[in-house]
């Protein structure tokens, strides 16, 4: 039976387009400002900057140099820490302020309740920081979801296409991995987690439906109706 749903966060409970499109460009825009007039006077900010010159060569004394290798690596992609470090601290800013609302669709937004009103452990593992998530589900357009969740899972716990990830989630949660339904929209991750034992279900919100053995579901109704049967 499953105890705990373990959610992916951007094109599962949220749209890919919100990160892309929203999320970045926010933290690509006000990053350089923030680090200009905070790496003197906050610690955890001047921290972070320590690692982006040992990760890039960049002398540390070097805050222009710095930002713009941050920005480079935002344009990239990259999924560096001192990176996810500095834009959570950005976007912290920018949901205080209300420039920001997390985005979750309201489909997931009503099966998260659901699921904790009927007792199950809700987590989230997502690539975004701890704190890149709680700020998502804190001040979302639907509404505070953190008193809906369990805890939280980023990197720190391994890669997202890793069984070992999963296989240590296990391990701090303290339970079997068949109790554990995994949600994702992307396979690799998946085939990682039923590789340590979990259950998963494939989100497809868009486009046509895969060929494969898996379960699959177009939304959270859809995952809900496949939980029922379990």
């Amino acid at each position: 039976m499953i105890r705990v749903v373990l959610t992916d966060i951007e094109g599962t409970t949220s749209s890919i387009s919100f990160v892309h499109d929203v999320l970045f460009p926010y933290a690509s825009k006000h990053l350089p400002e923030f680090i200009r007039t905070n790496h003197h006077t906050t610690p955890a900010v001047a921290e972070q900057l320590a690692l982006v010159a040992e990760k890039s060569g960049v002398d540390s004394k070097d805050v222009e140099g710095l930002i713009d290798v941050l920005q480079a690596w935002i344009s990239e992609d990259r999924k560096e820490g001192p990176l996810k470090a500095l834009q959570g601290m950005v976007w912290e800013q920018g949901y205080h302020s209300g420039e920001l609302k997390g985005d979750i669709y309201p489909d997931a937004a009503d099966y998260l309740q659901r699921w904790h009103d009927r007792g199950l452990r809700l987590f989230v593992y997502s690539s975004g920081s701890v704190k890149a998530q709680k700020l998502i589900f804190g001040f979302s357009n639907e509404g505070d979801f953190t008193p809906f969740f369990s805890g939280y899972f980023d990197t720190g716990v391994g890669g997202k296409t890793e069984a070992q990830s999963y296989r240590n989630i296990l391990a701090e949660l303290g339970v079997e991995p068949a109790t554990v339904l995994f949600l994702s929209d992307v396979e690799a991750e998946l085939s990682a987690a039923e590789e340590a034992g979990l259950k998963t279900v494939w989100l497809v919100r868009d486009g046509e439906l895969p060929d494969t053995g898996r379960p699959v579901a177009r939304d959270f109704a859809e995952v809900d109706a496949l939980l029922r049967k379990r």
